[in-house]
């Protein structure tokens, strides 16, 4: 689906529109609403007055007709003084969802100065471009045509009277975080048998051919020259070929932030089979992957000075007659030996060899992000994805991006203790601690393979997707870890 957020200077009383949605605060109708409240001919102030609509978060009130707006929606934001960048960003993504079932083809989005709390109008504008772009997002590509199709979303127009100038540079950036955020969420919507190893290759290629990113995919041949082990032991029961994926984009000299991505295409859990039970949602391994190439989308639209490289193993995880066994020793990129005791713990292997792969860029720091454990859940549920490392400044940079970003994430222990979990009677490492602290030994297993560089794992098993469908989304992928990535990034590079 093609969707833009564009920044008109109109005023909402004036302004042509489908359906006009008026975000403000918990309490009185505004005093800027005013006009257009007159254009209504006091509509707006009897929503307020009927006791129907008090502006609480995410409440809504729908009027018609009566000015230059086909609808207006009056979008809650709750307390003034609690409004940051999130809660514009949540307004935004929930007037952009109710804009879309209404089946409109644009709608025009006003904050009223009431309900921007101590923003600046770039923050406003970086706001509602990331959440717009979230809240208008859905995959229907795979389903049969209705006989009579609603319009789809195609715009949502951020009105900024007098003040487009001040907004545009936050606009930028938030509409080029919405558009990865996007291409992040539409690949892992794929099923398995349309979003492979070679296809994910071939994502990659295009998205280089088009924002002059160079990519480089190996296929099996030249991952077993370069001794994966680890990544041909996970890819050798299924008849998909892996791929190992390299994007750099160098807007800037210097040592790289290296991303890695987990790109596990399809995972059964191998020989360790899964239940039966919602093993569909397998499909959501590579989410990882996802979020790297929509990074990659990102830095291609807005092109910051900075250097990053994007790392991504893929391969599909299947039992067959030449899958790995558990008891299986397999030898890394890095030259350590790797026992499989689990091999359903097979995310963990891929990424080691790209961990140690990453050396050859001597970075800056690296950051990789997979759906590692359903330990994770236990620990953080769905609100908060997990952070282990070896550099605790590094940590807080990750956590504080993610705050930023509305992608929460909280660092768990790494006490030496637990590394003993995963030693191997037989071999370097075993791929399992077991099920006590399982979040925790796979970071562990994972910093095994990190050589000489500040380094934070991020596991999203839990928030990659969600099976609830909300005020500003529906269910499915949730491009967890692209915008932390994009802030994190972009600071780094101002």
């Amino acid at each position: 689906m093609a969707f833009e957020t564009i920044l008109t200077d109109a005023r909402p009383e004036t302004h042509a529109t489908p359906l006009l949605v008026v975000v403000v605060p918990r309490g009185d109708r505004p005093a800027s609403l005013a006009p257009l409240d007159a254009a209504l001919g006091g509509a707006l102030g009897r929503l307020y007055a009927s006791g129907d609509f008090a502006g609480k978060r995410d409440e809504l009130g729908l009027l018609y007709g009566g000015g230059s707006a086909a609808r207006v929606l009056a979008l809650g934001i709750g307390d003034a003084e609690k409004v940051d960048a999130g809660a514009v960003r949540r307004a935004a993504a929930t007037g952009a969802k109710r804009a879309r079932v209404l089946g409109v083809p644009s709608a025009a989005l006003f904050v009223t100065p009431e309900a921007r709390g101590a923003l600046a109008v770039a923050e406003v504008a970086k706001a509602v471009a990331e959440g717009a772009s979230y809240g208008a997002w859905w995959y229907g590509d795979l389903k049969r045509p209705p006989e009579e199709p609603k319009p789809q979303l195609e715009r949502v127009e951020h009105l900024v009277p007098g003040e487009r100038a001040a907004a545009e540079g936050g606009h930028a950036r938030g509409a080029a975080i919405g558009a990865g955020q996007a291409y992040t969420r539409g690949l892992q919507v794929l099923p398995g048998n349309l979003c492979t190893p070679a296809v994910l290759g071939e994502r990659a290629t295009e998205l280089g051919r088009r924002h002059g990113i160079e990519v480089t995919v190996l296929d099996r041949a030249a991952i077993t020259r370069e001794g994966m082990g680890a990544l041909l032991a996970v890819a050798q029961g299924s008849v998909e070929e892996p791929r190992f994926i390299v994007l750099e984009y160098k807007g800037a000299d210097g040592p790289p932030v290296v991303l890695v991505g987990k790109g596990v295409t399809f995972d059964t859990g191998g020989i360790s089979i899964k239940p039966a039970q919602n093993m569909e949602d397998m499909k959501f391994d590579m989410s990882g992957a996802a979020a790297v190439l929509g990074t990659f989308e990102m830095l291609g639209r807005l092109r910051p000075k900075t250097h990053v490289v994007g790392l991504i193993p893929a391969a599909e995880n299947m039992p067959s007659g030449t899958a790995v066994k558990p008891g299986d020793v397999v030898r890394s990129h890095l030259g350590k030996t790797i026992e499989v005791i689990n091999t359903d713990a097979e995310g963990r292997l891929i990424l080691a060899d790209a961990l140690s792969w990453a050396r050859r860029y001597q970075p800056a720091c690296v950051l990789d992000i997979a759906t590692l454990t359903g330990a994770v859940v236990i620990a953080l549920g769905h609100t908060a994805a997990g952070v282990v490392g070896n550099d605790e400044a590094l940590l807080a940079e990750v956590q504080r991006a993610g705050e930023r970003a509305g992608e929460r994430v909280w660092p768990l222990p790494m006490f030496e203790e637990y590394r003993d979990l995963i030693k191997s009677d037989i071999a370097d490492v075993k791929n399992s601690g077991g099920r006590p602290a399982g979040t925790i030994t796979g970071g562990w297993f994972l910093r095994e393979f990190v050589e000489s560089y500040p380094w934070a794992h991020l596991d999203i098993a839990g928030t990659a997707y969600s099976d609830r469908e909300d005020a500003t989304r529906v269910k499915g992928p949730t491009g967890m870890g692209m915008r932390l990535f994009a802030e994190f990034i972009l600071a780094r590079a101002s």
